[in-house]
């Protein structure tokens, strides 16, 4: 049999959705468990956005689409990124594609030639580097221990754009997996040091923008730089803040090159995003935003009652997140433990939290899938009557540890 092409040597499965496939497979044996590794959103969004995507059907052209977007979706993007004082672009300016994902592996292929440096911080959402070594881009991460908040330092901005030159700085903002925020003066202090590097483009994602707790705001660098509007491009999409991850659309606004190159790689990979999604994204991003900001709410109570658990925890550390729907506690004190009703040996966040599903029934993600082993990752959207089932669980499992 011929050989696959090289790039395939360097692409891997998610991490995250090994560890969801694997907690499905044991609950389809019988075992009962409590799942906090994906990160989806687990609710729907509100019954306009279905009425729209039921009219477009009934109306379906049966046509293709703008390689770009339809320009009723792009005014509505426009409109929501307005919302959050990202002013002054045009539908020139920006793009669709089929979810975040999408859209990001396409400003790898427009912006990175093979062995361009991208640098990004550490902890990091695990599809960064895979998308990277895809299109054969040399990684550069940037630490962020729990000690530092999960947080870059405009230091480590400057010294690594200083030594590395990056062609793309990569910026997630809130953060998977720590969700961490950083505020305005933080954002202002990076976009200081990214002014003085003016060859690397800036990518932010930042699609839990919507998700923010504790009365903080969003912030971009274009917000507190203007000049770097030539070099940022935002990324957003309506999975985490409307609750519709399979409904796959994603968007970008940006340099017009760049959302040119992005609407010509969809042309050869996408062609459009579907009619009957594009009307649902319509009216998710135009319509009623009840939907989105209770459940903001509500996350933010859910993760008061996990933070609890945690601090309950002897020498876990775990910086308070205010955005996003995740929290990220270090948990390397534990190393060298063992779990005294199964013998099970503690030697790394691996094996903790295969111990831990194993045990206890409860699936999370190694915090090693993001960059940063002395972690795991709690993801706290599961149905209701499970989230305090599954902590009390994770408590009683910590205590076992000897």
């Amino acid at each position: 049999m011929p050989a696959l092409a090289r790039r395939m040597s360097r692409a891997k499965p998610s991490a995250i959705m090994a560890v969801a496939e694997k907690a499905k497979a044991l609950k389809a044996a019988g075992r009962d468990i409590i799942s906090f590794s994906i990160g989806v959103p687990n609710f729907l969004p509100g019954e306009h956005v279905y009425q729209a995507a039921r009219e477009a059907l009934a109306r379906d052209s049966g046509q293709y689409g703008s390689n770009r977007g339809a320009e009723a979706l792009l005014d509505a993007f426009l409109g929501h990124i307005e919302a959050l004082g990202l002013s002054g672009y045009t539908r020139a300016h920006c793009a669709t594609g089929i979810g975040a994902k999408h859209i990001l592996y396409n400003l790898a292929e427009a912006l990175l030639d093979e062995g361009d440096v991208i640098a990004f911080p550490t902890p990091y959402w695990t599809s960064y580097v895979d998308i990277a070594d895809i299109v054969d881009a040399r990684v550069v991460t940037l630490p962020c221990p729990a000690s530092q908040d999960y947080k870059l330092t405009p230091a480590q901005l400057d010294a690594v754009l200083r030594e590395h030159r990056p062609r793309v700085f990569l910026f997630n903002n809130p953060s998977n997996p720590t969700g961490m925020v950083y505020r305005g003066e933080e954002i202002a202090a990076l976009a200081e040091v990214l002014v003085r590097h003016p060859d690397t483009w800036v990518i932010t994602d930042d699609i839990y923008n919507r998700m923010i707790f504790d009365g903080l705001r969003y912030h971009n660098f274009v917000q507190a730089r203007p000049e770097l509007r030539d070099r940022v491009v935002f990324v957003d999409s309506l999975s985490k803040t409307y609750g519709m991850p399979g409904w796959r659309v994603g968007f970008m606004a940006g340099p017009e090159a760049v959302a040119g190159a992005v609407t010509t790689l969809n042309s050869n990979h996408i062609t459009n995003v579907p009619e009957i999604t594009t009307a649902a994204a319509i009216a998710a991003l135009s319509g009623p935003q009840d939907v989105p900001e209770a459940r903001t709410r509500e996350f933010q109570e859910r993760r008061d009652r996990v933070l609890a658990v945690l601090e309950s925890i002897p020498g876990l550390r775990c910086p308070r997140p205010q955005g996003a729907f995740y929290v990220f506690p270090d948990v390397s004190h534990y190393f060298g433990t063992t779990h005294g009703p199964s013998g099970l040996r503690i030697g790394n966040d691996v094996e903790l939290c295969s111990a831990l599903l194993e045990t206890k029934g409860v699936a999370c993600v190694p915090g090693s899938a993001f960059g940063e082993p002395a972690a795991l990752r709690i993801s706290y959207t599961c149905p209701a009557g499970q989230l305090d089932e599954g902590m009390q669980r994770i408590r009683d499992f910590f205590a076992e540890l000897a």
